[in-house]
């Protein structure tokens, strides 16, 4: 399907964080859009407030008369998290009308364009919004499609005035392939989606795959230690070919040097917290310097971003009380952002409420989980999130707190019970974690904590 030709679009699971950057990058255009999904969320009273029709019944009656019947121009996507039996979904299919998939969606934006996709298990989301935000700032210009909602500019996808797009290039469901990038950054490649890739190995394979798909005169940076090639290595604790050296905290800010075969940039300053932030800013400068963005530029632009919603973000910062909201759902992203919260604030106890992803996950990295999770003052265990999933026998979040230290001061709770205890205690350092509808918790565990 040529994008030119497209004048209708209907996106089922229109509230995902890719789905939404699509249905306002096709309204964009000049397109009607409309869309379902099944929980109003404050992405999809976004997307209404910007004149598109959401519905919230998986139910024919409630598509728009526009979609009715498949006429030229129209498009549906839709998600793989969308069940196959849902009604709109087997409308559409019934009907045959032209159905894709958000990945191959992005597959036909990117044609034609200069490409940088940014793929990994995690530091993706923050790395695309890092490399967008450094050519914006820099002058440069790009459009980009984030798995996030960027601080600095409050949405999810920029339009730009050139021929350049950043992409967060999506693992899940082997999504990235539909891709065949200018320049690909690989940030990590640990196991996760087992559901889908059924093993760490098939996983690495697709990775491999998409790596080997940058056009022949295009570039590959990854971290160092990645079962890759034939590209540009990166790290912050390792020999690598672009580095993070001198790394210290200072005022409570991360600041260090970048140093490559051919350039040094001295007292970088980062714009947002953690360890791994540093991390995935070394990507987005190498991917930077590849682009002939300057130094100088590149310095004032990491200095001036502000982060991702939900990634590593400070929700209030007093000197009475600090409390942090963070996406990480993997046992990795957990490790680095517990890791960074207790590196800022050594001699504070540590409060973390964490709400598990998925039965599945759960079910494969109980004991990752459980010795991560080990290294907090207090966790408050919530009941998993299942999104996608139905339930498994026996897989529950008190598998994780089975195979915690017998000296970890962990307790499952409900929400409310978890607000309650927020409420009562009042603690000096709160980290909340999960990719489910935690986020639902923020504004209450601000308003419980803002009166310390």
């Amino acid at each position: 399907m040529e994008l030119n030709s497209i004048q209708r679009v209907y996106l089922i699971g229109i509230g995902g964080i890719g789905m939404s950057g699509l249905a306002r990058y096709f309204q964009h255009r000049g397109c009607l859009v409309a869309g379902y999904d099944k929980t109003q969320t404050a992405l999809t009273t976004a997307l209404e407030q910007e004149n598109i029709e959401i519905a919230y019944h998986d139910e024919i009656d409630y598509i728009p008369f526009d979609f009715n019947e498949p006429e030229e121009g129209t498009l549906v996507i839709y998600t793989p998290a969308v069940p196959a039996n849902s009604l709109i979904l087997n409308f559409f299919q019934d009907k045959k009308f032209t159905l894709k998939k958000r990945s191959e969606v992005l597959g036909i934006i990117s044609k034609g364009m200069f490409t940088i996709a940014v793929a990994g298990t995690h530091g993706k989301t923050t790395t695309s919004c890092m490399i967008a935000h450094v050519m914006r700032a820099s002058g440069n210009d790009c459009s980009a499609f984030l798995g996030g909602i960027a601080t600095n500019y409050q949405t999810n996808v920029l339009f730009g005035s050139n021929e350049m797009l950043v992409v967060e290039a999506d693992e899940y469901d082997r999504s990235f392939l539909t891709l065949h990038p200018d320049i690909a950054v690989v940030t990590s490649m640990d196991a996760d989606h087992l559901d889908i890739y059924g093993d760490k190995n098939s996983m690495v394979q697709a990775f491999q795959q998409f790596a080997s798909q940058v056009k022949t005169d295009g570039k590959l940076i990854y971290k160092k230690g990645l079962p890759l090639n034939k590209g540009v290595t990166y790290a912050t604790d390792a020999e690598a070919e672009a580095i993070a050296e001198n790394i210290r905290i200072e005022n409570g800010t991360y600041h260090f040097d970048f140093k490559n075969k051919e350039t040094q940039i001295k007292a970088i300053q980062l714009g947002i917290a953690g360890i791994h932030n540093v991390e995935n800013a070394v990507a987005a400068i190498q991917t930077a310097l590849f682009l002939e963005v300057g130094p100088k530029e590149i310095k004032a632009a990491l200095k001036s971003f502000l982060g991702i919603k939900r990634r590593f973000e400070y929700i209030i910062n007093t000197n009475k009380a600090i409390y942090i909201d963070d996406y990480a759902h993997h046992p990795e992203e957990l490790r680095a952002c517990i890791t960074s919260v207790k590196e800022l604030y050594p001699d504070k106890e540590l409060t973390v409420i964490f709400q598990p992803h998925l039965y599945t996950r759960t079910r494969d990295f109980a004991d990752e989980f459980a010795e991560v999770l080990s290294q907090t003052n207090h966790l408050l265990l919530l009941n998993i999130y299942p999104a996608r999933e139905l339930p498994i026998e026996g897989v529950n979040a008190e598998m994780i707190l089975e195979r915690m230290k017998p000296s970890s001061n962990a307790k499952k709770y409900t929400v409310k019970e978890a607000l309650d205890y927020v409420q009562q205690q009042k603690p000096e350092l709160l980290l909340t974690v999960g990719a489910g509808d935690i986020d639902k918790m923020v504004e209450p565990l601000k308003a419980a904590l803002q009166n310390v």
